[in-house]
């Protein structure tokens, strides 16, 4: 995921609010704990305060007596960190064994009862809770004291924490990876347009489907309607240029036959212009239907279909040389173009191959990943290397004795760029010249 991506958005604000909420839930959990295990732990205290009352007794000499033992054998364990102890003013009547011959302070208290922490016999810090009450035959209150260690409930409460903390950690693993899914699983359908959308651009497909979820069939429906409207204007350019080309075609001929037949410089200098005119109408009408046709999503067209028809026209249009037309061509190979513009990159290439050619043409086509590359070769005289980006160039021609306007390898050129590819002149291995090209591939064959 991409720093501007929508689903790392979805997931960042879905992990923020989890972090807070587990944050939170572990807070409360623990707060809520911490409070229940000093409650239980001062009730304890409470509840033994009441049974050494129960058990206590005085004797018939005025003492204080424990008639039997608390149930609990940490207050019989010395330094246990269990501890009671039984005053009266300042006299210690009664005291657990496990204080030893340590004693619990006593502080004035109000209403009967002082709770408090205070340090223990053995350094420990005890919570003691101290209590008046009244026995009878014992004149005055009797103060009962009841001290713990508190780092076991400390203890108790750390405990729960970190099992909360790997309990809520582990569960905001869960909550994350069940948010990613859901992400992924809600982004599905933009997914499919992006893979829908590929596909229309390799030829696969042509128009989104109708399948969407309610709230992307707006966006589905209006890139359909893109679509149909860029196909209708490409379809309206394509027309108006052969339009023009057919409005223009009649007076560029009366002309040139005008001039054709008369005699003087102006005659020369109309039928120039007028040659000069065509030429230039040729190139960019060609170009314009190119480019148009670049801009169809789904084109696609079989190379195999293409050179055979051309190589069908060219061997009419120069049966008087003979040659031979060797095709060598990967089965099922098809381009990511435009049937005409394809036509019009092999055709050119092909009759300019045909015109130099002694005896031999071969059209050859192999594919290269996503890349088709196609070759057209002779075994005419070639060009040299200095020359051979020259005659790329629009209208030129480097031979006068061979007829033609210089515009094939331009337009070749022009309409390769068009879809991205390159061309290169280079030598033959059959002794002339080797027009190579490269073009997208359709990605099925």
């Amino acid at each position: 995921m991409t720093r501007n991506s929508l689903a790392l958005r979805l997931m960042l604000g879905a992990g923020v609010w989890i972090v807070l909420a587990l944050v939170a839930s572990g807070v409360l959990l623990s707060t809520l704990f911490q409070g229940y295990v000093e409650r239980n732990f001062r009730q304890t205290l409470s509840t033994f305060q009441q049974t050494l009352i129960a058990v206590s007794d005085v004797s018939d000499d005025g003492s204080l007596v424990i008639t039997r033992p608390l149930p609990d054998p940490r207050f019989e364990q010395p330094l246990s960190g269990w501890y009671w102890q039984i005053n009266r003013g300042e006299r210690i009547d009664a005291r657990s064994r496990s204080l030893w011959d340590q004693i619990l302070p006593v502080v004035p208290i109000s209403d009967d009862q002082a709770d408090r922490s205070a340090p223990g016999p053995d350094g420990e810090r005890l919570w003691i809770a101290q209590r008046d009450f009244r026995l009878p035959g014992i004149a005055g209150p009797v103060t009962v004291l009841v001290g713990a260690d508190v780092a076991a409930m400390r203890a108790d409460v750390s405990s729960f924490t970190a099992v909360i903390a790997w309990a809520l950690g582990a569960l905001g693993v869960l909550f994350f990876v069940a948010g990613l899914l859901q992400v992924r699983f809600g982004l599905r359908p933009l997914h499919r347009i992006e893979t829908t959308l590929n596909a229309i651009r390799s030829g696969k497909s042509q128009r989104l489907a109708d399948d969407f979820p309610t709230e992307i069939e707006p966006l589905a429906r209006e890139i359909n309607s893109l679509l149909d409207r860029n196909a209708t204007i490409i379809e309206r350019a394509r027309t108006q240029a052969g339009n023009l080309a057919h409005a223009l075609k009649t007076p560029l001929t009366i002309l040139r036959n005008e001039a054709r037949a008369a005699e003087g410089n102006l005659a020369n200098s109309v039928n120039e212009q007028v040659s000069g005119m065509q030429l230039h109408i040729d190139h960019h009408l060609t170009r314009a239907r190119a480019a148009g046709a670049h801009r169809v999503l789904g084109a696609t067209t079989g190379v195999r279909t293409s050179v055979d028809g051309i190589l069908r026209a060219m061997a009419r249009l120069y049966a008087d040389k003979g040659l031979d037309f060797s095709v060598e061509i990967e089965a099922g190979l098809s381009l990511a173009c435009e049937r005409e513009d394809v036509d019009e990159i092999l055709g050119n290439l092909v009759d300019n191959a045909c015109k130099w050619a002694r005896s031999q043409v071969v059209v050859g086509a192999r594919r290269d990943a996503a890349t088709c590359h196609l070759r057209v070769e002779d075994d005419g005289p070639g060009v040299d290397q200095e020359n051979r980006s020259t005659a790329l160039d629009r209208g030129q021609r480097l031979d006068e004795s061979k007829p033609g306007s210089g515009l094939g390898l331009s337009i070749v050129t022009d309409i390769v760029a068009l879809y991205g590819g390159a061309v290169e002149l280079t030598a033959s291995p059959l002794g002339g010249l080797a027009a190579l090209i490269t073009l997208p591939a359709s990605p099925h064959k």
